[in-house]
Formats: C-alpha cells, structure tokens, sequence
C-alpha cells in the first residue's frame, strides 16, 4: 500500500489571528512609552541647544567685553554687529538653530532672571505650559 504524505505549507487562519492580536498588543503597550520618550527627548535636545549657545555667548562676552544686546540677538554670534570692533567670530559653527518645535529661541540681555534669559517656549510655543509645552530657561 502506497501512503501518501501530506505536508502543509502555510499557516492557518487560527495561527495568524492569533499572532496578529499578540503583535497589537505589543504595540498597544510599547507605543505610549516610546511617544512619551520622543517628548523627553525633544526637551533634552533644546537644554543641550541652550548649554551650547550659553557657551556661545560666554565666549563673545570674554572676547567684546559684554553680552550682545537683545536688538543684536543670537545672530550676533554667527555675524558681527555693525557696532562691535573686537568681534573676532563666528562664535557658532553653523546658523543659531531653531529649537526641536521649529520656534526661534529667545534670548534677552539683560535678564529678567539671570545676566541673560536665554529660553525655549516648549512644544506649543507659549509661554507657561507642562510636560512638553513647559518653559526650557538657561
């Protein structure tokens, strides 16, 4: 007697709803904690933006003997004033980087809180805020 052998070749419509529900699940539970993540991150990225700007603008106050004023901005450390004549820059690499929101940072001199208020708005771009759209100060 001649015994065929069936193979099977696939997977069962059992088989793959189920690891269909296990992959969801997964993503149910991984996704919020790797979104909240993103969110730190951005933040981290904008202190670490104003640690290398406030070294910036350290550096231009050592050189021209103070802070650039609030009408000269950030700008000052990549292109000299018209009025600065020891200004031996660009103090910066590259251009003044907007912060990881796509806004522009604000920077005061002199400082409401510190010799110079250096600052994102956060995510919503207004002041005040929590979480995300809090304030992020030198």
């Amino acid at each position: 007697m001649n015994r065929q052998r069936r193979t099977q070749h696939g997977f069962t419509l059992l088989e793959l709803l189920v690891v269909l529900v296990v992959l969801g699940l997964l993503a149910g539970i991984v996704a919020p904690r790797y979104f909240s993540q993103l969110g730190r991150s951005e933040a981290k990225v904008a202190r670490a933006q104003i640690e290398g700007l406030a070294k910036a603008l350290d550096l231009y106050r050592l050189e021209v003997g103070r802070y650039p004023s609030s009408e000269q901005g950030l700008q000052a450390l990549v292109t000299a004033p018209s009025d600065e004549s020891r200004w031996t820059g660009p103090y910066l690499q590259k251009k003044v980087p907007d912060d990881p929101w796509g806004h522009p940072y604000i920077y005061r001199y002199p400082g409401e809180n510190n010799e110079y208020d250096l600052f994102s708005l956060g995510k919503d771009g207004q002041p005040g805020g929590d979480g995300e759209n809090a304030e992020i100060v030198n």
